[in-house]
């Protein structure tokens, strides 16, 4: 009980400190135009990176209910750990949330993903594909003879994703990202891009990637 009380507490700080810092980035660009879109997606891409390498070896650091449901699809993660996951993914996103407003105030919605322009089919869509991307890359790189770069491949693909994406979705792929903010600002406007999208881009990317993988990996 314990070692899973910490896996739990661990997935809480991940998501905390993605959500203060990416949702942070954005409140503060808003604020004062110093990040831009490369900033944010530099921010969101070095935290990833960051609590992968910090907390991967005690609970996964998946940091995103998407991804926690896409390894439990994929036959890699326990069911009965899913849901307390989630739980503290939502969590750590809500304090931070919480924290971005008090530190730093309720610009851009505490950093809310929002369609641009109300075009939610757009984001929709948009979401599926960038979480598409990151599925696969984690399913992949940490299925690999090297796993102890899977941290930087990750990292590398929320950031790749969050410079085309961003303008136009929010580039959430993250459920959890986009309910904190969305909870603390009041705006859940076409939320529910921001969960069904990340969820059906990862489970896409998990069969994909099961369908595609070598022999030896099958194994």
């Amino acid at each position: 009980m314990m070692s899973n009380l910490k896996k739990y507490i661990a997935e809480f700080i991940g998501t905390f400190a993605l959500v203060f810092a990416g949702a942070g980035a954005v409140v503060v660009d808003a604020q004062t135009k110093a990040l831009g879109t490369v900033g944010i997606a530099f921010v969101f891409g070095f935290i990833v990176a960051a609590m992968i390498y910090a907390l991967g070896h005690i609970s996964g650091a998946h940091i995103n209910p998407a991804v926690t449901i896409g390894f439990w699809l994929g036959k890699k993660f326990d069911k009965k750990d899913v849901l307390p996951y989630i739980i503290s993914q939502i969590l750590g996103a809500i304090f931070a949330s919480l924290l971005i407003l008090f530190v730093l105030g309720g610009d851009a919605f505490v950093g809310a993903t929002l369609p641009k322009d109300g075009n939610f089919m757009q984001s929709f869509y948009l979401e599926i594909v960038l979480t598409f991307f990151l599925m696969f890359v984690i399913v992949g790189s940490t299925s690999s003879k090297y796993p102890q770069f899977a941290g930087l491949a990750i990292g590398l693909t929320v950031g790749l994703d969050a410079l085309f994406g961003g303008p136009i979705s929010g580039a959430s792929m993250n459920p959890a990202r986009s309910f904190g903010p969305a909870l603390i600002s009041g705006n859940f406007s076409y939320h529910w891009i921001y969960w069904a999208a990340p969820i059906i881009g990862a489970a896409l990317a998990v069969f994909a990637y099961n369908a595609i993988k070598s022999d030896r990996a099958k194994k």
